[in-house]
């Protein structure tokens, strides 16, 4: 059950955030729940493959080429989806951070405990 309402808070903050940011656009809470799916499904996969091979990289500057491979991961998604849109890197730069509060926040109020 947790599983799920982590995944339609995720949703949520993709939608929240597309309205936030200026050059998002998603159709609705349906293509927002699923870039919000693909984002993670994606970071999960090809971001971590990218960031244990950055790894030098990463821990010279500090995790910012960690928020980089981010920002391309929904570029990524960005291009696999058709009702998820972003006008460019500083875009989706923008909506990382936002969807990081946003998550934060969401799980502050909702009391998202850690087992």
């Amino acid at each position: 059950m947790k599983f799920i309402i982590e995944i339609l808070l995720m949703g949520l903050a993709m939608l929240i955030g597309c309205y936030i940011v200026p050059g998002v656009s998603v159709d609705g809470y349906g293509s927002a729940l699923i870039a919000a799916i693909l984002i993670a499904i994606v970071n999960a996969t090809i971001g971590t493959i990218l960031r244990l091979l950055t790894f030098p990289i990463n821990f010279l500057t500090l995790g910012l080429v960690s928020f980089i491979i981010s920002v391309l991961m929904i570029l990524l998604v960005d291009n696999l989806m058709e009702g998820f849109n972003t006008n460019g890197f500083f875009s989706a730069a923008i909506l990382a951070i936002v969807l990081a509060i946003i998550k934060m926040l969401l799980n502050s109020i909702l009391g998202s405990d850690k087992d």
